[in-house]
């Protein structure tokens, strides 16, 4: 990571909002965020931007465009996701101190805690109506939703680094890839397309007119019941009932392959080896230590692993999947 980004100040992120000729008033606020930089800035004309300072080499110029493109065609379809601006530089995306950012309308709304089945409803036909729109066209620098991206690369993160340590590494990576196992020809065969990606409930907030959709920095070509499991998680019947909800207003707007849903859990795994691995390779980062000061923590890795096993179970049917090997 580069100095500059660690130690953005104040001053550069004015300069980087100004660059096309809009006025601030000096107001400058950092915003929680573990993967980029963010800043609320005021303007003389009194609108507040959300100005994204992308990590370096996270993502290419053109996989960032790909996500402007995405946010710019859901605007056009009158669909309510936050596009970027254009600072006055010609384009949505400028570049400072060899950063990439973005500004984006800063929008007003509250999360809610609880969620009746007429709000699962509604966030259901603006998922259906915003997959409408991703399936119309591509996003060709985005990353694919593969095993490879979601199982292997994150296991070699973990493994390769002693992140998890034995005995319970060898385990840890028997129930991971046998979770690979079950899911890489199913994940193979469903039909992918562009989708939010990373669509919990942080990344939605409640306004006048109802929900709207935050964050799309994790966009990819993926399945779109990806963009369900996260908002109703988990094998329980409660959370069956709120994926019922979500489809009954999706299927409104468009047609869902309800075979998919059988990949929810393995899904719910895949998710839990990558996240993991996404706070390993950014423990060098002091904002991720102060985040989740448990990682890394025999507790930690025994959780972790304990909710693989459980998923990989429900799948396989069998009482212990470990008959053999497992280090």
């Amino acid at each position: 990571m580069s100095a500059s980004f660690s130690s953005l100040t104040p001053d550069r992120v004015l300069d980087a909002v100004e660059v096309g000729g809009l006025r601030s008033t000096g107001r400058c606020l950092p915003l929680r965020a573990f993967e980029n930089r963010v800043y609320e800035v005021e303007l003389e004309d009194e609108r507040r931007l959300v100005t994204k300072f992308y990590r370096p080499g996270r993502w290419s110029r053109e996989a960032i465009l790909d996500e402007h493109a995405f946010l710019v065609e859901l605007a056009a379809a009158e669909l309510p996701a936050v596009p970027p601006l254009d600072l006055g530089t010609g384009s949505t995306l400028a570049e400072i101190d060899g950063i990439l950012y973005a500004a984006f309308p800063k929008v007003r709304g509250r999360m809610l805690d609880e969620l009746d089945d007429e709000r699962l409803r509604q966030i259901g036909r603006l998922i259906g109506r915003v997959h409408a729109v991703g399936a119309a066209g591509d996003a060709p620098h985005r990353p694919r939703f593969t095993v490879e991206r979601y199982v292997h690369e994150p296991l070699a993160v973990l493994l390769s680094g002693g992140v998890v340590r034995e005995p319970l590494a060898g385990r840890y990576r028997d129930v991971a890839l046998r979770i690979a196992d079950v899911v890489a020809k199913p994940l193979a065969r469903v039909k992918t397309q562009r989708i939010h990606g990373d669509l919990h409930w942080g990344n939605v907030i409640w306004g006048a007119d109802g929900p709207i959709l935050l964050d799309f920095d994790d966009c990819l070509v993926g399945p779109p019941v990806q963009d369900l499991w996260l908002l109703s998680r988990g094998d329980s019947e409660e959370a069956r009932r709120g994926r019922a909800q979500l489809l009954e207003g999706y299927e409104i707007f468009r047609e869902f392959d309800r075979s998919t849903l059988a990949l929810c859990e393995p899904l719910r795994a895949l998710r839990i080896i990558y996240m993991s691995a996404w706070i390993a390779r950014r423990w060098d980062d002091a904002s991720f230590r102060s985040g989740f000061p448990a990682f890394g923590t025999d507790g930690y890795w025994a959780a972790e692993y304990e909710a693989l096993f459980n998923i990989f179970e429900s799948l396989s049917g069998q009482a212990s999947p470990f008959t053999s090997g497992g280090g």
